[in-house]
């Protein structure tokens, strides 16, 4: 009984000199400053229960009194997607879990954690709200995961023997009723309908259009296109729906344009195509026209600043989120417009 009681003391001592999360409105932050007119615009970010009102001092003495010890706060984030709900879903390959951050029940729970469906490394996140699923891609499992996103329960797996080799980043395109999974060691994206049958397979290693070379994060866009970040090849390149190369942009570099370690993509209502650099610790925004608009972001730990990002996802209402790793957290910005 001592050894809880100083227990409890020492982290009362620790959670008390802890810094507080900021405010999800503490600071105006937008990009580019006064006086050009602002687009991109700081909202707050996602980490832990805090976040809903549930504190670490509560949850870390709640367990030494001897209830069920609590995941409270992001571990090692890699990916993020958005339901329509507003419902926030990030693949942690520290915890091993898919944490849902849920707006409306102004709650914190978890994917992948129960007997059936568990993850075992979590890389992948996409939802499709028409059929009320989140899929989720597992590298160590080699299969895609498809989860009801209400119960967190199994649902839905694709990935026979040799089928994937590591299976990546995931995008969905809901009009036509299609899953894409990036396949980064075999070098292709690989198309699913929603029965699990395979409809298509897009590229192959190489430098050329249409090849790739690591190919890691996805994007669609209001019209089908499929975005791949081409990562070893420091590039993004552009699909059709029916998987004919139509475009590509960057190259290795450091320069504004230019990438380095190129990973999360996004598209939002205008055409913006938003692409994180984890080497230059932004995301630089491309126009229509594939040529470098702005970009948002430097190393640090403030609003704003990063620390080796990876995923992003661009939701209805323009919202950008930007999954920030190292620092534990999921940053969210918004698109103000600005055709």
């Amino acid at each position: 009984m001592k050894e809880i009681t100083v227990s409890v003391a020492l982290i009362a001592m620790l959670l008390g000199c802890a810094t507080a999360p900021k405010s999800l409105h503490e600071e105006e932050l937008v990009w580019p400053v006064s006086p050009e007119k602002p687009r991109i615009k700081y909202i707050g970010f996602y980490q832990h229960q805090e976040h809903y009102g549930v504190s670490k001092r509560e949850s870390l003495i709640s367990w030494l009194a001897g209830e069920e010890r609590k995941v409270i706060s992001l571990g090692k984030p890699l990916n993020v997607a958005v339901d329509r709900k507003g419902r926030v879903y990030v693949t942690d390959t520290g915890w091993l879990v898919v944490f849902v951050f849920d707006e409306v029940k102004r709650e914190v729970r978890f994917i992948g954690d129960s007997a059936q469906g568990r993850l075992s490394l979590p890389l992948g996140v996409a939802v499709y709200d028409e059929m009320n699923m989140v899929f989720v891609s597992d590298g160590v499992q080699k299969r895609v995961f498809g989860y009801d996103m209400d119960t967190g329960r199994l649902k839905f797996a694709i990935g026979k023997a040799d089928e994937f080799k590591n299976p990546a980043g995931l995008a969905v395109d809901s009009k036509r009723g299609r899953l894409y999974v990036a396949d980064s060691k075999a070098h292709c994206v690989l198309v699913y309908d929603m029965n699990g049958n395979q409809i298509m397979k897009i590229g192959e290693r190489g430098t050329a259009d249409g090849q790739f070379n690591f190919p890691t994060f996805l994007s669609i866009d209001r019209e089908g296109n499929l975005y791949v970040t081409d990562t070893m090849n420091f590039r993004v390149q552009i699909f059709t729906p029916d998987g004919k190369f139509k475009a590509k942009f960057g190259e290795m570099g450091r320069a504004p344009g230019q990438f380095a370690r190129p990973k999360g993509i996004g598209v939002d209502s205008e055409g913006d195509i938003y692409v994180v650099d984890a080497a230059f610790n932004n995301f630089q925004i491309f126009g229509p026209n594939l040529k470098v608009r702005l970009f948002v972001g430097n190393l640090g730990t403030r609003p704003g600043q990063f620390w080796m990002p990876a995923g992003l996802y661009v939701d209805e209402r323009n919202r950008i989120y930007v999954v920030d790793q190292l620092n534990r957290r999921v940053q969210v910005f918004q698109f103000l417009g600005g055709k």
